[in-house]
């Protein structure tokens, strides 16, 4: 018989006596993100929901008791081979409807869920990588992750696996039964991270895949409220440009067929990687760090700068170890370049340019070596003429709250002030109010606060700008409208009638308010001013 639902929503847990998706066809699915340019798709299996897509012997709650009644994974499996598609499933080890889901030493539901994990390895031919999501309940000790990965290890040798195995499992505190051991917890990190819901920040030390939605949700959401074409293809090369791949989620309908705004969605992505797939497949973030103006990549003696704003005199750079031999945007204008022992630069006539972004194939004498960044662009806007001097270089910051990493490092916190822009930025989540404060020392004239965005990272639209002389009373200045990749918020006051330039400021702060918990990411703030 069925089990008694965990969930306590016997309306949702009845739905799938009524699933029946008739449209669904993998075939076509597959075909679809072949042509939209994707090598490998990943297909849910389980969710937290706890209802299998597939013939699972260990439930009755599946896919073979709906009206449905076949095997969504298997077709999905059988499409992939056919037409050399890599395979992915995902699986969310936390479970809603499992009565033993992490009931007393949850024994019951850990040999469940890895005998569901077992049949997908086992039970749909070659799988190429498994997308762990959500484990929950801090005692390492309810959970056999060792017996797991030798497992998934033995029936599929070439298998990836995402860093999600163990997610939220701990941390290690004094009241958990058992911690686990150095080579465990290493092994649960499995091959790569999964930044969700965001551009995650630029490493090419180590693999990442960011995983984002063209809907509002990952799930069917309606017919409309996707993300333009030339917003995913920016996620895109921002993506591949800071080191990472992009996972790009599809809310198919209740009878397996798309919305039309997913649908243009991929269209217009495949159309864009025939043309400009050169500077995307098998190639590697950097050498240069990205910026507003967009990244490079690169790939033997190819060298690619994808690009989203083209300052006027030209991109000027750090200096190259190699030789440049020609440059020319992928769509074969050729581009003028200069090259120094301190640096290099291209510039392209305005017309040539492409939107969203203008890729140039540059070539050298030699590959550039990988996993390392070398500079960045030398041709920033730059508001020290307009505004005055830089206040913030030596300033201090406090934040709400942090997700750690090298920003907490001693001296790292006046990189996000001035100078080099931060690899990685600051972070705080899981707050419905997410502040940063930043202390210029003493009271300061300043004429202009700019505010930079991480490319494409938009969870800090409707960012709030208050200044304070004593850190205690404090003045709202600014509101952001509508985001933009830089905000500038020149500071202002009134004078015999008049608006003149500057405010006297020791304390500036930026803050989101929101009904639900956010992340505030920011990339660079600079106060300019009178020294």
């Amino acid at each position: 018989g069925i089990q008694t639902p965990r969930t306590e929503d016997p309306v949702y847990d009845n739905y799938y006596k009524q699933f029946n998706p008739t449209k669904y066809s993998a075939e076509e699915w597959v075909r679809f993100a072949k042509e939209s340019g994707m090598k490998y798709m990943v297909l849910v299996a389980k969710h937290h929901d706890g209802f299998a897509e597939f013939a699972t012997k260990v439930s009755d709650y599946n896919i073979m008791n709906s009206p449905y009644a076949k095997d969504i994974v298997k077709a999905y499996a059988d499409a992939c081979h056919k037409q050399g598609m890599k395979l992915g499933l995902y699986y969310s080890t936390r479970d809603w409807y499992h009565p033993d889901y992490l009931v007393g030493d949850n024994v019951k539901y850990d040999t469940f869920y890895r005998a569901q994990v077992r049949e997908l390895l086992a039970n749909y031919g070659a799988v190429d990588v498994i997308w762990f999501d959500h484990v929950g309940g801090r005692d390492w000790g309810k959970w056999k992750f060792d017996e797991l990965f030798a497992m998934m290890y033995q029936l599929q040798p070439k298998l990836i696996v995402n860093n999600r195995a163990a997610a939220f499992c701990g941390p290690d505190t004094p009241q958990d039964k058992k911690a686990p051991t150095p080579e465990l917890a290493k092994m649960v990190k499995g091959d790569y991270d999964t930044p969700e819901g965001f551009i995650g920040a630029m490493n090419i030390a180590s693999d990442w895949e960011s995983c984002l939605h063209v809907g509002g949700q990952w799930a069917y959401g309606g017919e409309d409220g996707f993300k333009g074409p030339e917003d995913c293809i920016r996620m895109l090369v921002s993506c591949t440009t800071g080191g990472g791949n992009l996972l790009l989620n599809f809310g198919p309908r209740p009878d397996g067929t798309f919305a039309e705004g997913e649908a243009k969605v991929a269209r217009a992505m495949g159309e864009w990687l025939k043309k400009y797939g050169a500077a995307i497949y098998g190639t590697r973030g950097g050498p240069y760090r990205n910026g507003t103006w967009g990244g490079s990549c690169h790939k033997g003696n190819k060298l690619y700068l994808l690009v989203y704003e083209w300052p006027t005199e030209g991109l000027a750079f750090d200096p190259l170890p190699n030789k440049v031999l020609a440059a020319r945007t992928l769509t074969g204008v050729p581009c003028t370049f200069k090259q120094s022992a301190g640096e290099w630069s291209v510039q392209l006539a305005r017309k040539d340019m492409d939107t969203p972004v203008t890729v140039v194939e540059v070539t050298l004498d030699k590959p550039l070596e990988g996993g390392r960044i070398i500079g960045e662009l030398r041709t920033p806007q730059d508001y020290r003429g307009e505004f005055g001097a830089i206040l913030s270089a030596d300033a201090k910051l406090e934040i709400s709250s942090s997700l750690g990493g090298d920003w907490d490092k001693p001296g790292n916190h006046a990189r996000l002030f001035a100078g080099e822009r931060l690899s990685v930025a600051f972070h705080t989540r899981d707050e419905k109010n997410p502040w940063a404060k930043v202390d210029l020392g003493a009271v300061k004239t300043v004429h202009a606060v700019t505010i930079e965005n991480r490319p494409n990272e938009r969870r800090t639209e409707g960012l709030i700008l208050s200044i304070s002389e004593d850190g205690q009373t404090w003045q709202e200045v600014w509101r952001a409208k509508s985001w933009e990749a830089i905000w500038t918020v020149p500071l202002t006051h009134l004078d015999a009638g008049a608006q003149v330039p500057g405010r006297q400021v020791r304390f500036i702060k930026v803050e989101t308010i929101n009904d639900t918990p956010r992340g505030l990411l920011l990339q660079r703030i600079t106060a300019f001013g009178a020294k």
